[in-house]
């Protein structure tokens, strides 16, 4: 018997500044690479850190693979002094990192409010403006079909981990399709600011996650280009 051809692999570089973020990267990783569908294999290289320059300085470039791109995941929690503060000032690392002499190029892939946005539009919409992180908690019981007092419950290990068993590659696609629309409406009908040459929306939900794992998605051919 011949044995199944061995997939090309790809490599996708991360830093993130959660632990859902990477466990949730983890299973998509899982997920693409047990999918008979996918031409690829993916590795996912995802460090949880919230420092752009640390990040970037404990990377190991190779000469020839040229630019190497990594994506980071942050919040825009708020528009208080203190939360954009923080925010701009993660932009300002990410173009730190990229004056390393390592070439490296940093990718912005901001949630606003959160990115548990973008794992409840996995299974629903959410397009209307929320006022606070917390409220997220219900949409996610709804979502997910689960009973969560609040965010830290739901951000255990255990019980984040459970919500992600109950996705698939398809709900990932759909995730996809709702965060377009999202960004879809606030090109239409609202100001962005641009920060260091990065682009992002004050008004939430609006996100920038969906884009890479879209790249993703298409580099596998699990999604059309």
């Amino acid at each position: 018997m011949t044995p199944p051809k061995r997939k090309l692999r790809n490599i996708y570089f991360f830093s993130v500044e959660g632990e859902t973020e990477k466990w949730y990267l983890e299973w998509l990783k899982d997920t693409i690479n047990e999918s008979q569908s996918s031409i690829r294999e993916v590795v996912f290289d995802c460090k949880v850190e919230k420092d752009p320059v640390k990040r970037a300085k404990s990377i190991t470039i190779f000469p020839i693979r040229g630019k190497t791109e990594i994506w980071h995941f942050t919040d825009y929690e708020s528009n208080k002094v203190g939360d954009t503060k923080q925010f701009t000032e993660t932009i300002n690392k990410m173009v730190q990192a990229t004056k390393l002499g390592k070439q490296i190029t940093y990718k912005l892939g901001y949630s606003n409010l959160t990115f548990d946005l973008w794992i409840i539009l996995h299974k629903m919409d959410c397009f209307g403006s929320l006022a606070d992180r917390r409220h997220y908690c219900t949409h996610l019981n709804q979502a997910y079909g689960e009973k969560f007092v609040n965010m830290p419950e739901y951000k255990m290990e255990k019980n984040f981990k459970r919500c992600l068993a109950k996705l698939n590659l398809s709900n990932v696609k759909d995730a996809v399709r709702r965060a377009k629309e999202i960004m879809r409406q606030r090109e239409t009908g609202d100001h962005f600011t641009i920060w260091r040459g990065f682009k992002y929306y004050k008004k939430n939900p609006s996100l920038a996650i969906w884009e890479i794992i879209e790249k993703i998605l298409k580099d596998c051919q699990l999604l059309e280009a």
